[in-house]
């Protein structure tokens, strides 16, 4: 069977629809104008795998009349799987790298306001996944020119909702809250430089973080 390569999230993101469409929900309803992942009564559901940012004004409209409940996977354990252009599979090998909680902030960082909006929610799905590369010589010079074709679902892992900001705040270990810089976050929680600093510009920008003066030449901040 042949790969789709125009739409490298769309096996992930039917099969997580799937998931949360329950017996009697609307599945692809129109909503103030808007396609809806699923309709569960007053709550509309919107699956997400990346980009915030694309779904942003969306967002914004159907939280005036309707809760918005907003699902974004992280994998947790991912397998890489490379196919051939007739999409049969030459191998898999699992990833090294294991997902974390707090990626999710690689897309808030671009829309901190929906930390703060009334009747969204957000849940973090983790997952194991498979992610198909395809041998076409139009993916990234880090692949070695390999797309990534498609993302699929294997299992569900966890998960955690996100219902009010200061849920947010939760991933800040406690210890730190009193005053801390991105630098103190990103050792104290074994993150990446980068994503602490995402993190802290996020819950920043919420307003659950505040300016608490310098150490150095880096920004503190605290709990606000």
């Amino acid at each position: 069977m042949g790969v789709s390569m125009g739409v490298p999230e769309q096996s992930l993101h039917n099969q997580l629809k799937d998931l949360y469409a329950g017996e009697g929900d609307g599945v692809e309803a129109t909503v103030n104008g808007y396609i809806v992942d699923v309709v569960r009564g007053d709550v509309l559901v919107e699956v997400q795998t990346g980009n915030f940012g694309a779904i942003r004004q969306k967002l914004h409209d159907l939280l005036r009349s309707h809760r918005v409940l907003l699902v974004h996977p992280v994998p947790l354990n991912k397998w890489i799987v490379r196919v051939d252009h007739q999409g049969r599979q030459v191998s898999r090998r699992r990833s090294p790298k294991r997902g974390r909680l707090e990626e999710v902030f690689y897309e808030l960082v671009h829309t901190p306001e929906l930390i703060v909006c009334p009747g969204l929610e957000l849940e973090v799905v983790m997952v194991d996944a498979e992610e198909l590369w395809a041998d076409d010589g139009r993916g990234s010079w880090r692949r070695r020119r390999w797309s990534i074709a498609d993302r699929r679902l294997l299992s569900v892992v966890e998960s955690r909702v996100f219902t009010d900001p200061r849920d947010y705040l939760g991933l800040v270990p406690e210890a730190l809250r009193p005053g801390f810089t991105a630098g103190d976050l990103a050792r104290e929680s074994k993150l990446s430089s980068g994503l602490a600093q995402k993190m802290v510009y996020s819950l920043r920008k919420a307003g659950l973080l505040e300016p608490a003066g310098r150490r150095g030449r880096s920004n503190l901040y605290r709990a606000a």
